[in-house]
């Protein structure tokens, strides 16, 4: 992918500077004769020689398992270094960015004049660019990659297209099933060469490790065919259906975002749930929020989501039109009550994520009761 990116661009400039990625412990375990651990945690064994030289943090505070501790101490070693490349998951990379700033009063772009390429994957990037780009004070180019514990898949190697390139050479075949169908008792497999444009399907691979007709878990859209690009957009087991409404990721995000362009806003998190113990309304889908600032007019910001996803998806339009559902409402939450939330689960930090949605309230009553 960096290949890709410097014969685009030209731009070597990085190469001369330091690079960090973000990610879990890489002190592995054996059992059964085999070394097991986190995946980022194990790439961190196969990283190429000619970039060992410029990496950061050193061996023993990767090694360090207490994520916020990790993140101080990288903080520490990183603040006074010329870094160039920064990668990792976009969550735990803001909260590498706010220790950054809280430590030196500088802006990530002041603090590193010549970082100017971030490197992500794991989530969207969309909903968290508007905060960056205030942490960053500029705007940096990015590349996106699409990695899983079951293999790599695909990588952004075009900075003007949102498709991601697929690897079809790297011991993994390929298969599709539509989304829409995935449910059924026999649902049908698809090889490459069958998919069309834009329709959202899983995922399913078979690889030389010995996984076989494996649902990875992701959903996808193909941009293109020649060569194959496609897009994630969400997870086949994170969606909100309570009521036949079929909400996905790539929906729910891409109303946050424009949301976040439309008012001016950003946003450290969030995650959506149905709310169907109502006695005196109708149901909903409540939107749990965490604001940078949060904003005056929560109500205008609920209507123009609310917008979105209507026009994104007719089955939820036709039940906000039948008062099946009422316009979705949203929930502000305290400062840090999502990385409460996942250390309380023991997931703070590396690879974790926070589920975009999720089609009963085990998040949101977690997260309601920290916020209380």
């Amino acid at each position: 992918a960096m290949l890709c990116y410097i014969h685009e661009t030209g731009n070597v400039k990085f190469v001369d500077g330091k690079m960090i990625f973000l990610q879990g412990s890489p002190v592995l375990s054996e059992q059964n004769g085999i070394q097991v651990g986190r995946l980022s945690g194990i790439v961190a064994h196969y990283v190429p020689n000619y970039l060992l030289k410029n990496r950061l943090p050193t061996w023993e505070t990767n090694c360090i398992d207490d994520w916020e501790q990790k993140v101080d101490a990288i903080v520490e070693e990183t603040k006074d270094e010329n870094m160039t490349v920064i990668s990792g998951i976009p969550s735990w990379v803001q909260m590498y960015f706010e220790r950054l700033q809280q430590a030196t009063g500088q802006k990530i772009g002041e603090l590193f004049e010549n970082f100017d390429l971030f490197i992500y994957g794991g989530v969207n990037y969309e909903p968290y660019r508007n905060k960056f780009e205030q942490l960053i004070g500029r705007k940096v180019d990015s590349i996106e990659l699409y990695p899983a514990s079951e293999g790599f898949f695909a990588f952004q190697n075009e900075q003007d297209d949102e498709g991601l390139l697929l690897l079809l050479n790297s011991g993994i075949f390929y298969e599709f099933i539509k989304a829409d169908h995935f449910f059924d008792e026999n649902p049908k497999r698809i090889m490459i060469q069958d998919v069309e444009i834009d329709v959202n399907y899983v995922i399913i691979i078979s690889t030389n490790a010995g996984l076989w007709a494996y649902n990875v878990g992701d959903t996808v859209k193909f941009t293109s065919k020649s060569p194959y690009k496609l897009v994630v957009t969400g997870r086949i087991k994170h969606f909100i259906s309570a009521f036949g409404e079929h909400v996905i990721g790539k929906e729910v995000e891409e109303a946050m975002s424009s949301a976040l362009v439309e008012f001016g806003i950003s946003i450290s998190e969030f995650t959506v749930a149905p709310q169907t113990n109502t006695t005196a309304e109708l149901p909903y889908h409540e939107w749990l929020v965490e604001f940078d600032h949060i904003p005056p007019n929560l109500e205008q910001i609920a209507t123009h989501i609310d917008q979105k996803m209507q026009m994104q998806n007719s089955y939820y339009r036709d039940l906000v039109e039948g008062k099946i559902l009422q316009p979705l409402k949203i929930t502000s939450l305290k400062a840090n009550c999502f990385n409460h939330y996942m250390k309380s689960l023991g997931k703070l930090g590396g690879q974790n994520k926070v589920a975009r949605l999720s089609n009963d309230r085990k998040i949101a009553n977690a997260l309601l009761s920290l916020n209380a």
